[in-house]
């Protein structure tokens, strides 16, 4: 775990309750910040931040559609209300389906890909970008992955919504270099998680990556010490 103090900051994740949500918001937590966690789920985060639930200092939304604009622009409004900003956004949200070609991917299966990857860092940068212009400062994290770089066989439509993620990174990050906002993302290779262990019980897992490594990253990505990194897409692979 980095070493960096993020006392007095507050840091919005999205996925908190997800297996990179929880890494990075456990190093936030121990790193002196205050935290607003958006998740999906409606119990999840009370079972694994069961102190964060209870604390004033943080504040805990869950059970949203993250695409609701309308609630979106609520749940943001009320962390403005409660802390005055937003120092660091961090998009955990995301997720993976796969195993078919692309002329056998269902419409729903893209729409899926889409919605979980992709739609949540356009209507996050909408809603919070705005906060930060004001206050002349802030740092924005987005998840992308490997397959963004290169289309593979069988992983199309996955790996075309995560390039998107890294073509709004590299946009934004253009428009706003001179406002005082950092905007990067980060490529995990596989993540070493319960569900790819199960759907891949004969790997390698001392290869993967663990959700704490790339954690790690993000949280100095946020930091000061990334000050002159902008529009940066970082490869995370361990030694996958």
């Amino acid at each position: 775990m980095q070493n960096h103090s993020f006392s007095g900051q507050t840091v919005l994740i999205t996925g908190a309750s997800g297996n990179l949500g929880t890494s990075v918001t456990k190093q936030f937590l121990s790193s002196g910040a205050n935290l607003v966690l958006i998740d999906h789920g409606l119990e999840r985060l009370n079972r694994i931040f069961p102190e964060i639930i209870e604390s004033d200092e943080h504040l805990v939304v869950q059970g949203i559609d993250i695409n609701d604009e309308p609630i979106l622009e609520s749940v943001v409004n009320n962390a403005i209300d409660k802390f005055r900003r937003i120092d660091i956004l961090v998009n955990t949200v995301g997720g993976y389906r796969g195993g078919s070609p692309l002329y056998e991917t269902s419409y729903d299966t893209w729409k899926f890909l889409f919605d979980l990857n992709a739609l949540p860092v356009y209507n996050l940068a909408k809603v919070v970008t705005p906060f930060m212009l004001e206050a002349k400062s802030g740092k924005i994290i987005n998840i992308s992955a490997r397959l963004a770089l290169r289309g593979s066989a069988n992983n199309a439509a996955y790996s075309a919504v995560k390039s998107v993620v890294v073509r709004l990174t590299e946009g934004m990050a253009a428009e706003l270099i001179n406002e005082g906002i950092n905007v990067n993302c980060v490529l995990p290779g596989t993540i070493d998680t319960p569900q790819n262990r199960a759907s891949m019980p004969n790997a390698d897992y001392s290869r993967w990556v663990t959700p704490d490594a790339i954690a790690d990253v993000i949280l100095f990505l946020a930091s000061d010490a990334a000050r002159a990194v902008t529009g940066a897409s970082i490869p995370v692979y361990g030694r996958s």
